[in-house]
């Protein structure tokens, strides 16, 4: 799984929530998704979850069931917001930003 920046050190739980928002918005790399398929016993395992990654993730952090939408939503608002103001935002960095405004308060302790 790619790690872009040091800002994931110590917070295993951020990364995965940010795949999680690339996934919903079709920008998660087939090798990321791959990875973390191969993870899915030890998430289910160490998060109490069934499912696959992201329902894993999706059940821990008592996320809706539309929060993919919803993300999707969100991305495409915003997409048009930097086309307006000639500016460019790459899927990474809107993982990144919505992330800490909307999911990081519902982190589970030191995991986020």
């Amino acid at each position: 799984m790619s790690n872009p920046t040091n800002r994931h050190e110590g917070k295993p739980l951020l990364r995965l929530l940010e795949c999680y928002v690339l996934k919903s918005i079709g920008a998660l790399a087939a090798n990321d998704d791959a990875h973390l398929r191969t993870l899915e016993p030890a998430l289910a395992q160490s998060l109490g979850h069934q499912g696959t990654w992201d329902q894993i993730i999706a059940g821990t952090m008592e996320l809706p069931p539309n929060m993919p939408q919803l993300i999707l939503e969100t991305w495409h608002d915003n997409q048009q917001i930097t086309r307006e103001q000639n500016v460019t935002l790459e899927p990474q960095e809107f993982a990144e930003m919505f992330v800490d405004a909307n999911l990081a308060r519902r982190g589970i302790g030191c995991m986020l």
